[in-house]
């Protein structure tokens, strides 16, 4: 990958990911309320809708141009020669290219997520001092509790996703003859990542749960069998597909505004 390519992926990812993690912010807040344990109300209903977002506006650009560094970076490699360069197995570079970027992108999501959600599920406390907390009660590791479930979330979430809106941007750019807008490329964007969203959100509901866990607690243990065995059990398939409208809308409208704004930057640089 060259230098252009390289700067060009981590400015226009850095960029999109600022931009949706920020227009959007209202929505992932009710998602996590709907889905923490105490409940939609007790957790703050629809007061303080803007909780815990400067941890999402420092982690969001970082968060996003170290995914789509790493997925450039492994597509090109991967693609560059060998089996994996063939165009009928470009959905497997694709998936292995979305999942090393996931893995990546975590290290840097998981802290500041860990943060904004326990400011969206307690308003009342400030992004700063839920910081401070966290690192007083649990140290460093707190911060990257439920790195395993947002990883198991994300990889499979990214399976779908990316290997769908490459299809999708392959097919249509076919079909009219000549490369997508990037309004195209958007709208492609919007739809793999509901298709996504909806698939993945059981396994999103046990990333919540073990995020907002008491420290010590059974479900803050990190076993994800067992969390959604637990929500199971209590609230069934409700339970477990808790918050979907929300997480679909903010995926759909997220995956156009954040693959569109990534596609119209890139082109703007290239």
């Amino acid at each position: 990958m060259e230098r252009r390519e390289f700067v060009t992926s981590l400015v226009a990812g850095g960029c999109a990911g600022m931009c949706v993690d920020l227009t959007l912010f209202p929505l992932d807040t009710i998602k996590t309320r709907l889905q923490s344990q105490q409940g939609f109300y007790k957790a703050g209903g629809f007061r303080g809708i803007y909780a815990g977002v400067p941890s999402a506006a420092v982690g969001s650009f970082p968060n996003a141009a170290a995914f789509f560094v790493t997925y450039d970076c492994t597509k090109s490699l991967l693609g560059a020669g060998g089996v994996l360069a063939a165009p009928h197995v470009a959905p497997v570079t694709h998936m292995l290219a979305a999942s090393l970027g996931e893995i990546v992108a975590c290290l840097i999501r998981v802290p500041t997520e860990v943060v904004k959600q326990r400011t969206q599920a307690s308003p009342s406390s400030s992004t700063y001092r839920m910081l401070l907390a966290t690192l007083r009660e649990e140290g460093i590791r707190g911060l990257y509790r439920g790195y395993g479930s947002t990883v198991l979330r994300e990889i499979p979430f990214s399976l779908v996703q990316f290997p769908l809106w490459e299809y999708l941007k392959t097919l249509w750019s076919w079909r009219q003859g000549h490369t997508l807008y990037s309004w195209q490329a958007a709208v492609c964007g919007a739809f793999a990542g509901a298709v996504a969203a909806l698939v993945t959100t059981p396994l999103d509901v046990a990333k919540t749960r073990i995020m907002l866990a008491k420290a010590g607690s059974t479900t803050a243990s990190g076993n994800i069998p067992l969390v959604l065995y637990e929500v199971w059990k209590s609230r069934g398939i409700t339970g477990l597909f808790a918050g979907s409208i929300p997480r679909v809308t903010f995926i759909s409208v997220g995956g156009f505004i954040f693959l569109g704004a990534y596609e119209k930057v890139r082109s703007t640089l290239l």
